[in-house]
């Protein structure tokens, strides 16, 4: 099968991809934070290992109406990208011409001797879900989309106490339970880094943070993702994008949270606290405070990201289910 005439598929760089991103008068819709050509460059340097980088631009005559983020390696082609640090993927489109751009870029990665077509975990809103299931069998290929977790979406109120009332009374009660005692125990200082100069002073305090959380957080963050970590932060960090939040207790840190500020949404990517302060539940309430500076700021949503955990249900996160589409070419 071949890539449809009037068509192209050509192979971009980092750079291209970046400079698509940064002109407003490009036509693609970049909806999900985890493809975002910063993002993609970094996870590539830190990870790339034995594969290779495919950013594949489908264009409709000269105008470009998509590009997909894979790498190669034997028989199978890949979303860029793993599930231990990006919570779902997605290939990115113009208004209208999702169809288009699979019906093209299937017969072109097809062509390149590959069998297997993994597009990772993606949202049931995605371009991926809501368009390739059907390309796929149009064009007679086997597909499977099978659930695989969930991530964890609040839809943000006007104001704090709207936050508040809306939850239940039990966990109204404790919230409010939880300031009270902290703001006993300590002076309290809330604070947001976000200067990429200021970044690259903090972010190793979050580092030591999230490593003080749980032996568990600890083991995860190896050398090799500590330096993803730190080059992820300073890229997003000069895109305007990072928003890396502090809990000081009187002057000293006791939890971080990392989020991403993108377009209408602000992102709860990771958080760590010591837990010598566990009792004063610095780590729920250090993301209660991002909560409460999102609403400030005009925010409309908040994504917990990837994962059932109660204390999103309890704080009025609702689940959007993600799948793992896989398509076979062979």
């Amino acid at each position: 099968m071949k890539v449809n005439p009037g068509y192209t598929v050509s192979t971009e760089t980092f750079d291209t991809i970046n400079a698509y991103w940064s002109n407003p008068q490009q036509p693609l819709e970049w909806e999900c934070l985890f493809v975002l050509p910063g993002w993609l460059k970094v996870w590539w340097n830190n990870f790339a290992a034995d594969q290779t980088a495919r950013l594949c631009a489908v264009r409709e005559q000269d105008e470009l109406i998509g590009i997909a983020p894979l790498m190669f390696r034997g028989k199978t082609a890949r979303l860029m990208g793993d599930a231990d640090v990006c919570d779902f993927v997605d290939v990115i489109t113009a208004p209208g011409k999702a169809r288009a751009f699979f019906q093209n870029l299937i017969p072109y990665v097809e062509s390149q001797e590959i069998t297997h077509l993994d597009f990772g975990a993606v949202r049931a809103d995605s371009v991926v879900f809501r368009n390739l299931i059907a390309v796929a069998k149009d064009l007679g290929y086997e597909i499977s989309c099978d659930p695989e977790d969930v991530t964890m979406e609040l839809d943000l109120p006007a104001s704090w106490d709207d936050f508040l009332n809306q939850l239940t009374g039990k966990e109204r009660h404790e919230i409010r339970r939880k300031l009270r005692r902290l703001k006993e125990a300590a002076q309290i200082n809330f604070r947001v880094v976000e200067n990429p100069v200021d970044v690259a002073q903090e972010i190793d305090t979050f580092l030591a943070l999230f490593k003080l959380n749980r032996s568990d957080k600890s083991a995860f963050m190896s050398d090799q993702r500590a330096a993803f970590f730190r080059a992820l932060a300073l890229e997003m960090a000069a895109a305007g994008i990072l928003r890396l939040f502090f809990l000081d207790l009187d002057e000293v840190p006791a939890a971080a949270v990392m989020c991403f500020d993108y377009r209408s949404t602000l992102y709860l990517y990771n958080n760590g606290y010591d837990i010598q302060h566990k009792s004063l539940s610095v780590g729920l309430l250090s993301k209660i405070f991002t909560i409460k500076d999102s609403i400030k700021r005009g925010k409309t949503r908040y994504d917990f990201l990837k994962g059932p955990e109660s204390y999103k249900r309890r704080l009025g996160g609702k689940p959007v289910q993600l799948y793992r589409c896989r398509l076979d070419l062979g």
